[in-house]
């Protein structure tokens, strides 16, 4: 594969563990009730979202969107099994809407009025990495902006001895193609995504990524967004990191700060 590289104009995260926000995702893309009825993955997903897209000064609507979730809601997944185990005309037809893997992206899309294409990845412990690079191919090959939405949720009951995801993640990056912000007044980190055959090193193939106490699907992608801060700090020499497709292919990723372009 060519390199790809695209500009990336805003992040926006949540990420449960020693360093985490107080209180709950909170979104303002949904009225009161819909906010009420919302599970807590899409009100996650659409807060990382709503940041992501407010750094970038895009309007939402007219953003293509990736929503990359390794398992999706697995506190619903555990209800809709126990129900249909134990009384399944007791199934609640609210939840088994919610069930579905692109719930969040259908919310995101009517929330804000998008009627751009969005795509829905599941990849288990890659869900990140694809998603990113799905999300970036689109940027290029569409010459669009493109939304990337990558989350998941904690396990309950017997999920959690399969998953090992036991924190609330999210993580959203609004990515553009780079002949689209060579003018652009405000500076952007670009990056530069290639593909590269590795076997995956032995420590980090348990089926979930750890970060500073925080275990989740979505945590490979948190070191990414680290380093992404800590360049809009300080801009600094350009930097490389890794992620994972799957056990033998990895996307390597390289970054570099752009300045402001003429005024």
């Amino acid at each position: 594969m060519s390199a790809l590289t695209v500009a990336v104009l805003g992040t926006g995260h949540w990420a449960e563990g020693p360093d985490a926000p107080r209180g709950k995702p909170q979104t303002t893309l949904l009225p009161p009730a819909e906010r009420r009825r919302a599970p807590a993955t899409v009100s996650l997903a659409l807060s990382v979202a709503e940041q992501a897209c407010q750094q970038a000064g895009v309007p939402p609507q007219h953003l293509r969107s990736v929503f990359a979730s390794a398992h999706g809601d697995l506190e619903i997944t555990d209800y809709l099994c126990r129900t249909l185990a134990e009384s399944p005309e007791h199934l609640s037809p609210t939840k088994f809407h919610h069930s579905v893997h692109n719930a969040a992206s259908g919310y995101w899309t009517i929330g804000v009025g998008n009627m751009q294409a969005s795509t829905a990845i599941s990849a288990g412990q890659h869900s990140f990495a694809q998603g990113l690079l799905e999300a970036a191919t689109q940027a290029v090959c569409e010459q669009s902006p493109v939304l990337l939405v990558a989350y998941d949720m904690p396990a309950t009951a017997p999920l959690v001895s399969i998953t090992g995801s036991t924190a609330l993640v999210g993580l959203a990056l609004v990515l553009a193609p780079q002949a689209l912000v060579a003018n652009r007044d405000a500076p952007s980190t670009l990056m530069s995504l290639s593909l590269q055959s590795a076997p995956m090193p032995e420590a980090t193939d348990d089926g979930a990524a750890e970060l500073a106490g925080c275990r989740s699907p979505m945590a490979a992608g948190l070191p990414l967004f680290k380093t992404l801060s800590a360049m809009q700090a300080q801009p600094q020499a350009p930097t490389d990191c890794c992620l994972w497709l799957s056990p033998a292919q990895a996307l390597v990723i390289g970054l570099s700060r752009k300045a402001s372009g003429p005024r």
